[in-house]
């Protein structure tokens, strides 16, 4: 069974910097997709950013392209996400996500694993 749990959430200031960890465990790590996701209070689960399989191909959204970064250190079966200039709509609980026949990389329906979330608090 994999499992993925996430870390590095926090309340921080507008324009501050977090780095948000996904550990993958209970499988190969180089057989998974690995996303980020997002979801605010009332509103739906979105996509944030994504990274292909043993640390391929990258994509993020376009809200936060050029701010977030997402990475891997496949020796840590660890999946990153730096997120700088963070904005208070960035305000969300985080999840990291895996799958291992994801096509469309912005759809949460494409990934099979799901960890538990991490909250992320920007204030104004």
């Amino acid at each position: 069974q994999v499992q993925l749990v996430e870390s590095g959430g926090g309340l921080v200031q507008d324009g501050a910097s977090l780095r948000l960890s996904c550990v993958v465990s209970g499988g190969t790590y180089s057989d998974y997709t690995v996303g980020w996701f997002r979801q605010a209070p009332r509103k739906e689960r979105e996509f944030v950013a994504t990274i292909g399989q043993s640390g391929g191909s990258t994509y993020s959204a376009d809200s936060v392209k050029g701010r977030f970064t997402v990475s891997s250190d496949n020796a840590k079966n660890t999946v990153y996400l730096q997120m700088n200039s963070l904005k208070p709509d960035d305000t969300a609980v985080y999840y990291c996500a895996a799958g291992k026949k994801v096509q469309l990389v912005f759809s949460r329906y494409e990934y099979e694993y799901w960890g538990q979330g991490t909250q992320v608090t920007v204030s104004s």
